[in-house]
């Protein structure tokens, strides 16, 4: 688990002149490193709904009015073949000094391995431009500029064990399944995702790290115009086995170009992670309005305008996941488990229409993880997960429930 930041954010490159776990590494005539790192994955993994539910969502990332999310209510039983929640990724970085300045560009490629769910004739599978910025630092801090992976629930999703795995699938009809699956986004926390930021952050090395950046606002049903950029910041500590965290993030987007109505999205994550030889222990969660469950903003919005205040059409949503991973003295295996919700509560707006619902998206994880060699990782996993929806405290639907073993393999270099 150690080696999650590695590839998902490829801080942490190759410093050997060959070919070895952390990348290939040259020494350009100008000062300058070049290095070339990554991850191929693939999981093969048996999807099955285990219960009718009728829940009213629909497959995929598309979700009902009132925030239902990810599990088909149909039937499905299916053999997949895909990358899992973290994407096969080719890394470029170089870094060079000019003065007293670091400077950096970096380039991540995430390809795919499949083209959709179902599909036998496929020509060209996804390539997603996740990563492109600069880097300018030094003693005062660093300064990124381009894509990168979003502040708020960043350290959620980075210290999940999903991210080794698949977890939620996400993939229900045919002609899904062109990204990578969900794992526990939507199941414990919001995705932060890679968006073009402007991110101050101070020095690292320290135990304890400040960064403060500005995104692009995201739009919320209605609230589709975004005159002002989002505020994201995370603040992270780290000493003696122990690390913690806490991020926010607060927006402000309308419901027409001139005048109209605002409505102010906000948010909060926290979470503690105790790291030893050999366990570690993990919990996180989040609490926002106006943010949704699963992408950002989606299902945050009721989108009734009954009243003339945004905030009546913001719907509150909260997670958590809790989480432990065992690696016995000696050995190359190490198991971990793991449970984690997401809920979606209704706005002032949904209730005045008799509509006070309260949705909850849950998955359990477990998995076993073999360091086969030193960049060869084997994984084995089971998931659960679950959609249950509230109507004034009562359930008049049925749960909607899926369950899928997975065997993958990845080798990172």
């Amino acid at each position: 688990m150690k080696r999650i930041g590695l590839v998902c954010l490829g801080l942490a490159l190759g410093a050997a002149n060959t070919v070895h776990a952390q990348g290939l590494t040259m020494q350009m005539s100008n000062g300058w490193n070049f290095t070339f790192s990554g991850n191929v994955n693939t999981f093969i993994y048996y999807e099955q709904t285990k219960t009718g539910g009728n829940t009213p969502v629909s497959a995929g990332l598309v979700t009902d009015p009132q925030g239902g999310v990810v599990l088909p209510g149909a039937a499905v039983r299916a053999t997949r073949l895909t990358v899992g929640l973290l994407p096969a990724f080719a890394v470029f970085d170089a870094k060079g000094k000019e003065g007293n300045t670091d400077l950096g560009v970096h380039f991540g490629f995430a390809p795919n391995v499949q083209c959709g769910t179902g599909v036998n004739d496929c020509f060209g599978a996804q390539i997603d431009m996740r990563q492109v910025y600069l880097t300018v630092g030094g003693t005062w801090g660093q300064l990124l500029v381009g894509r990168e992976l979003g502040l708020f629930s960043r350290q959620n999703i980075l210290t999940d064990q999903t991210l080794f795995g698949i977890g939620a699938t996400g993939n229900g009809t045919p002609g899904d399944g062109f990204g990578t699956t969900l794992g526990r986004i939507g199941f414990g926390y919001i995705y932060p995702n890679f968006r073009a930021q402007i991110t101050y952050s101070t020095k690292a090395g320290q135990p304890y790290q400040l960064s403060i950046g500005v995104f692009e606002a995201a739009s919320v049903g209605d609230y589709a115009f975004t005159q002002i950029p989002r505020v994201e910041t995370e603040f992270t500590y780290s000493a003696s086995g122990f690390k913690g965290w806490l991020g926010g993030t607060l927006e402000s987007t309308k419901d027409a170009p001139t005048g109209g109505v605002s409505m102010t999205g906000y948010g909060g994550d926290a979470g503690l992670r105790y790291e030893a030889a050999a366990f570690s222990i993990t919990g996180s969660g989040y609490y926002g309005k106006g943010l949704g469950t699963t992408l950002y903003g989606q299902n945050g919005s009721a989108d009734l305008h009954l009243t003339s205040s945004g905030k009546d059409d913001a719907r509150k949503s909260y997670g958590f996941i809790g989480q432990i991973t065992v690696t016995p003295p000696a050995s190359k295996v190490t198991i971990a488990g793991s449970y984690g919700t997401s809920y979606l509560k209704a706005s002032n707006n949904d209730k005045t229409v008799s509509n006070d619902f309260r949705t909850e998206n849950s998955l359990i994880s477990g998995g076993i993880y073999y360091q086969a060699t030193k960049s060869l990782k084997v994984v084995g996993e089971f998931d659960y997960w679950w959609t249950k929806k509230k109507i004034n405290g009562v359930s008049p639907f049925n749960k909607n429930s899926q369950w899928a073993p997975a065997l993958g393999f990845m080798l990172f270099f």
